[in-house]
């Protein structure tokens, strides 16, 4: 049985890449770790409005951590290793790895990474598409 699709409607041309995007979004870890939100930052001035992505990182130090641009994906993933020499009492606190994904839309631009108070902070910004309106001429083949 075949699956149906919003995007295999006549009137909807080219867009398989969304469909695409849709289906990777879905099927993207469920895992809870690390946490994070999305913020808008709004337009200041000439500024563009800008889009960030902070995630609780907490432990993690910025060569323990990598920022990819993977095609029209965002990659961020962590790693630890566990310390041999340490003997803990209580381990609450796990040292382990992640990877977080997310799809960007054509267009959006990667403005950079920061680390501050256990928090990386990614900007992104979309720069606004020129709206374009054109006379498609017609020919006659009489």
């Amino acid at each position: 049985m075949s699956r149906l699709s919003p995007f295999g409607h006549p009137f909807l041309l080219g867009f398989d890449e969304i469909e695409q995007a849709l289906d990777r979004v879905a099927k993207s870890s469920v895992d809870g770790y690390p946490p994070y939100n999305i913020e808008r930052i709004a337009r200041t001035g000439a500024k563009p409005e800008k889009i960030r992505i902070m995630i609780a990182v907490a432990g993690f130090t910025p060569d323990q951590l990598d920022v990819m641009l993977e095609e029209n994906q965002l990659v961020v993933r962590g790693r630890q290793s566990e310390d041999k020499d340490r003997h803990f009492l209580h381990r609450g606190i796990a040292a382990r790895q992640f990877q977080r994904t997310f799809v960007l839309a054509d267009g959006m631009e990667v403005l950079g990474a920061d680390l501050s108070n256990g928090l990386l902070s990614i900007d992104l910004v979309r720069p606004e598409a020129a709206r374009v309106a054109r006379r498609i001429d017609i020919a006659s083949r009489d």
